[in-house]
């Protein structure tokens, strides 16, 4: 089969392996559709043969990292409860030891047995027609939502919904959400689908027009105009309940804390470098803080059922849609930080 690898250096390349086989344990999917993350775009910019979050592996990796699809063939030792041919499955992309305490309550990728397997940076992703992985990283995919929707919910928008549950928001809150890339934006759209008022700011025009059209009642251009002082205006100068920060930037980070009100809580999901805070005016507001990693694959089937349950039209986040072949026009388009969320549909 044909699977999109990162080069380095901003360049895909397209390589042949052998059609994967499943092994005891395994299960083959054929995929559906195949989502671009923004993480991705750590690997695309990176040095030629760079190596993420301590995985390494021989030979080049086909990319993706949130794969979902049909289950097409199963290998020795699943059970029928595991997987069935025909399935539509999402993947959990993690594999750890299975036998934890972290692997056994859903959250492979925090495994402490093992340096746990990220598939599409360590091991082969959603970037081509199959992808092989162990059949408990499956993750059911409710009829009523579709191929694209499932992609995005294995990782970005599965990201947001496991933020946003910590958070505990509620009908009346306000949570300002910063930075509307694809993670910030399900975070948008989750948190209107929750009853919260939600004010989403960014940099880019597009995306707050998105923004807007998933829910979001306020949008600041931080490009433009003081984030924390119009957040504080809009709250009759007390703040937000809650922020969540999506874009990893210092500025973002910061702001994020300083717009909550007294009690406010912040999450953090988007990755970004070191940044500087001063932590006294956070202890006398009483803020709390927390970073949060993607989700557990309970975690990733109850997003699902959310979204499916309530309606949310996860696919509304995606615009731009590719073949496959088309590897190197959209992770151009991605890199440019501009649109919503881009997928792969097979």
């Amino acid at each position: 089969m044909r699977g999109l690898v990162f080069a380095g250096e901003r360049q895909v390349e397209y390589v042949e392996v052998p059609d994967p086989t499943p092994g005891p344990g395994e299960v083959v999917l054929e995929m559906k559709a195949s989502g671009i993350c923004g993480s991705d775009l750590h690997m695309y910019r990176g040095p030629k043969g760079m190596r993420l979050l301590g995985v390494t592996a021989e030979g080049p990796i086909i990319a993706g990292h949130e794969p979902c699809g049909v289950v097409a063939a199963i290998g020795p030792d699943v059970s029928p409860m595991e997987a069935r041919v025909g399935a539509r499955v999402m993947v959990h992309h993690y594999a750890g030891c299975n036998v934890c305490r972290h692997c056994r309550t859903g959250w492979a990728q925090m495994c402490d047995g093992t340096t746990p397997t990220v598939y599409g940076i360590g091991a082969h992703g959603g970037h081509a027609r199959w992808m092989k992985v162990p059949a408990r990283t499956l993750v059911h995919l409710p009829d009523e939502l579709s191929f694209e929707a499932g992609a995005a919910i294995s990782c970005g928008t599965g990201t947001s919904y496991q933020a946003l549950k910590r958070l505990r928001i509620a009908g009346g809150d306000t949570i300002a959400v910063f930075g509307q890339g694809p993670v910030g934006l399900a975070g948008t759209q989750i948190a209107a689908a929750l009853g919260a008022r939600v004010i989403a700011v960014d940099l880019s025009p597009e995306r707050l027009a998105l923004a807007s059209d998933l829910g979001a009642e306020i949008t600041i251009d931080s490009s433009k105009d003081d984030a924390v002082d119009l957040i504080k205006q809009a709250t009759g100068g007390q703040g937000a309940d809650f922020a969540l920060e999506a874009s990893g930037a210092q500025s973002a980070r910061n702001a994020a804390l300083n717009c909550v009100k007294i009690w406010g809580v912040v999450g953090f999901v988007g990755v970004g470098r070191e940044t500087n805070v001063d932590v006294t005016p956070l202890m006398r507001r009483q803020v709390t803080a927390f970073g949060s990693w993607t989700f557990s694959n309970v975690g990733q089937a109850e997003c699902a059922r959310f979204a499916a349950e309530r309606g949310v039209a996860v696919d509304r986040i995606f615009t731009d849609r590719w073949r496959l072949d088309q590897g190197a026009e959209a992770y151009q388009k991605v890199d440019a930080q501009a649109g919503g969320k881009g997928v792969f549909l097979m």
